[in-house]
C-alpha cells in the first residue's frame, strides 16, 4: 500500500512525519526535554532511575510545585531506607528526612525518623518552575549524573521543636511529623534565622563533644544507654543542579541566550548530631 500523498509538491505524509520525528530527537538532549517543553506527566513529577552506591538500582521520584515553590525529591535505599528531600524556595530552606527500618531485636522500634533542617543556598538546585517543565525522554535508562560532588560535613548540634517550625518552612510540619523528638539543625543556620526574627524558644542547644569530655562517637561507645555523637549519611545520586543556556542568533547576528537543557549532579551530606542513648543510632558502626 503506497503512502498517502500530502498537498501537491509535499512528501507523503507518513515520511513528512517520520523526518520530523527524527529532527525532535536531534534537537532534544538525550535525557530531558529544555525548560518550556512539554510538562512531565503527573503536573511536574519525573521518575528517574539511578544506581546507588551499592551497585542497586533505585527509582527516584522528582516532584515540583510551582504554586508552593518548592521541589521534593524521594527514593528508597537498597536497605530499605525512604529518603526524602525538600527544597523550599519561598523561606530559602532545606529539608533532608531518613525514615530507618529498625531492628526490634535490638529494642528498636519498626522504623526511625530522622530529620535535618539546613539553609538553601542559591544554585544548589533548578528553579521550581524549570524543573515542573522537565520531562524524560527514555524513562527506563539508568541515569548517572554528570557531576559527583563530594560529601559535604554538617555539625547539626541544635533540636528544632516541631509545633513551632513552621516559622523557618511550612513543609516541616508535614516532612517531619514523624521525627519530631529527632529534627536537627545547625548553630550557624539558627544565628541566621534568629537574625531575621525567628523566636528563639524554636531551638534547643544539644550537647557538644567539647562541652561533655566523656561524649564519645556512637560508633566506639559499647553501652547502648549511654549518649554519644552519632553519624548519619546519605547521597543524593541524580537531581537537576544547573539551568544551561544556548547562543542563538537572528537575522542582524546578534547572539541571545536561551535555556536548551539541565545538568545533572550527585551529592552526598553526612550529619554529626547527638543521641540521648547509642542505640538511637545502631547504623553508626566502627569501620
Amino acid at each position: 500500500m503506497s503512502a498517502r500523498s500530502g498537498p501537491r509538491g509535499s512528501p507523503p505524509v507518513q515520511l513528512h512525519a517520520l523526518l520530523l520525528a527524527r529532527l525532535a530527537l536531534l534537537a532534544l538532549p538525550a535525557l530531558l526535554a529544555a525548560p518550556g517543553a512539554a510538562a512531565a506527566v503527573g503536573g511536574g513529577e519525573l521518575k528517574v532511575r539511578v544506581r546507588l552506591a551499592d551497585g542497586q538500582v533505585a527509582e527516584e521520584s522528582l516532584e515540583a510545585d510551582s504554586e508552593q515553590d518548592s521541589i521534593t525529591l524521594e527514593f528508597k535505599q537498597g536497605d530499605g531506607t525512604l529518603i526524602t528531600f525538600l527544597a523550599d524556595f519561598k523561606q530559602d530552606v532545606k529539608l533532608f528526612r531518613a525514615l530507618v527500618l529498625g531492628e526490634p531485636e535490638r529494642g528498636q522500634s519498626q522504623y526511625q525518623a530522622l530529620c535535618f533542617v539546613t539553609r538553601l543556598s542559591h544554585n544548589e538546585i533548578i528553579p521550581s518552575e524549570s524543573m515542573a517543565r522537565l520531562r524524560q525522554k527514555n524513562p527506563r535508562a539508568i541515569r548517572s549524573a554528570e557531576e559527583r560532588r563530594g560529601v559535604e560535613q554538617l555539625s547539626m548540634n541544635v533540636a528544632v521543636n516541631l509545633s513551632r517550625a513552621w516559622q523557618l518552612s511550612a513543609h516541616i510540619q508535614n516532612v517531619c511529623a514523624e521525627a519530631r523528638e529527632a529534627i536537627y539543625t545547625r548553630e550557624a543556620d539558627v544565628k541566621h534565622w534568629l537574625d531575621k526574627g525567628v523566636e528563639s524558644s524554636l531551638f534547643e542547644i544539644l550537647p557538644q563533644t567539647v562541652d561533655v569530655q566523656s561524649l564519645q562517637t556512637c560508633a566506639s561507645a559499647k553501652d547502648l544507654w549511654q549518649p554519644c555523637t552519632c553519624r548519619y549519611g546519605l547521597r543524593l545520586e541524580w537531581y537537576p543542579c544547573l539551568l544551561k543556556y544556548c547562543r542563538s542568533r537572528d537575522a542582524t547576528g546578534k547572539a541571545s541566550p536561551y535555556k536548551c537543557g539541565i545538568k545533572s549532579c550527585s551529592k552526598g551530606y553526612r550529619f554529626h548530631y547527638f543521641v540521648p542513648q547509642r542505640h538511637l543510632c545502631l547504623w553508626d558502626e566502627e569501620t
